[in-house]
């Protein structure tokens, strides 16, 4: 019997309720720890990119602990980051659940990659705008937002998306801890006397699904955000015209 042959005589077993259940809950995990992670880590990397600013953080100490934490967390394999927070919770006796761990150690990775992304963008932006808005008397914070920030987000975006869909394939590595991903699931399924070739052949197109899904919501983000960018002012209304004498 070929391969393909004992892969058809398989797939109405392996493709059972309960294996699609344990699947999707599997999938639902991984966007657990991966979406989670990224909105924390890039909340936590704005901040990082932000107080690394000299017109926002005038105090060197502070900027210079934000370089320290980026370089610090860039620099750590994301597996050895993973089990340095697993062991630190067990250490000190936080009881933390598993998800928890995974998402707390893919916001640390992802704080520091969201801390460099996001200078490069907001340092685009030329200086200019920075001391005409600053001469202006407004609030360093609202130059921010207001002026360098929706000027920075279409350099920002592009490399958002590569670092989220990178997370999303790493999250494979929480497995280690025992965490219930879409890696770990295959693996379970495996050991239960599937074959390989189905369970990761599976996992692979779960992978592919979920990256291909977040690359769609994130090119769609972008051509909201670039069109609104480009979109022209609204004119001002005209004058009222002057009513007739009586």
């Amino acid at each position: 019997m070929s391969a393909w042959d004992m892969l058809v005589a398989e797939a109405p077993r392996f493709y059972s309720w309960w294996n699609l259940q344990f699947l999707m809950q599997a999938v639902l995990n991984t966007l657990l720890a991966s979406v989670a992670g990224c909105a924390a880590g890039y909340a936590l990397g704005f901040l990082l990119a932000a107080l690394r600013l000299r017109p926002l953080m005038p105090v060197g100490v502070v900027r210079a602990a934000c370089i320290l934490w980026v370089e610090t967390f860039r620099r750590i394999p994301f597996l050895v980051l993973l089990l340095l927070v697993f062991f630190v919770s067990q250490f000190a006796r936080l009881e933390a659940p598993l998800w928890a761990v995974a998402v707390t150690a893919v916001a640390l990775r992802m704080s520091a990659l969201a801390a460099e992304n996001i200078r490069a963008g907001l340092e685009s932006v030329r200086p200019t705008q920075w001391e005409a808005a600053l001469t202006m008397n407004i609030p360093p914070w609202q130059v921010l937002g207001r002026v360098v920030l929706p000027q920075a987000w279409r350099v920002i975006l592009p490399p958002s998306i590569v670092h989220v869909l990178s997370m999303v394939k790493e999250t494979s590595l929480v497995s280690q801890i025992g965490f219930i991903e879409i890696t770990f699931a295959a693996k379970m399924l495996t050991q239960r006397g599937f074959s390989a070739l189905i369970t990761y052949g599976t996992a692979l197109v779960l992978y592919f699904l979920v990256s291909w899904a977040l690359a769609s919501l994130g090119r769609w983000v972008e051509r909201r955000l670039t069109r609104r960018s480009k979109a022209p002012s609204p004119a001002s209304p005209p004058a009222a015209s002057a009513l007739p004498a009586p």
